[in-house]
């Protein structure tokens, strides 16, 4: 459909533009998300073998960005793309726009419009992750499988109940 075709490309170009510029001026957003990094995920990660350096992990959430999103873009892998974009924006949300932390009104404002419109893409994941392009979903083919199994077993246990039944003298 020319809808999906369009929407998805315009979905993800704000994650692909904001990876590249999360790769390019890692040290900057790095900064940013040094308080949240230090706070919620480096006494975590320390004791796990993942990268615990605030440029590193900057660099390989942009990475995800602007894979994930090119490949939501050209509709490859769209419900897996979805999910890595909806992980990293939550993550990114909270790290960059904590509003509820702000003094300052105007500043306060601000972050809260950034928080607001990051969820806002978020739902627009949302809907792109439970897309099936008019395909039954994975549980509905799952259970309709299972029924037609089920009946086979049945018909298949009937045919030699009726066999036996035949064979055996009355």
């Amino acid at each position: 459909m020319i809808l999906r075709r369009v929407a998805r490309p315009l979905l993800a170009a704000i994650f692909i533009t904001g990876g590249l510029n999360a790769i390019r001026n890692a040290e900057g957003h790095a900064q940013a998300a040094e308080p949240f990094l230090s706070e919620n995920v480096l006494p975590v990660a320390e004791a796990l073998p993942v990268e615990t350096d605030p440029v590193a992990v900057v660099k390989f959430d942009g990475a995800v960005k602007v894979a994930a999103g090119t490949m939501l873009a050209l509709g490859r892998f769209r419900r897996l793309s979805s999910l890595a974009l909806l992980t990293s924006i939550t993550a990114t949300t909270v790290a960059g726009h904590p509003f509820w932390e702000k003094s300052d009104q105007g500043e306060r404002a601000q972050e809260q419009v950034q928080f607001l419109k990051n969820a806002g893409l978020a739902g627009g994941l949302m809907l792109a992750m439970a897309d099936t392009e008019g395909k039954p979903s994975v549980g509905w083919r799952a259970k309709r499988a299972a029924r037609k199994a089920r009946k086979q077993v049945e018909d298949s246990t009937a045919k030699a109940t009726g066999a036996v039944e035949s064979v055996l003298p009355s």
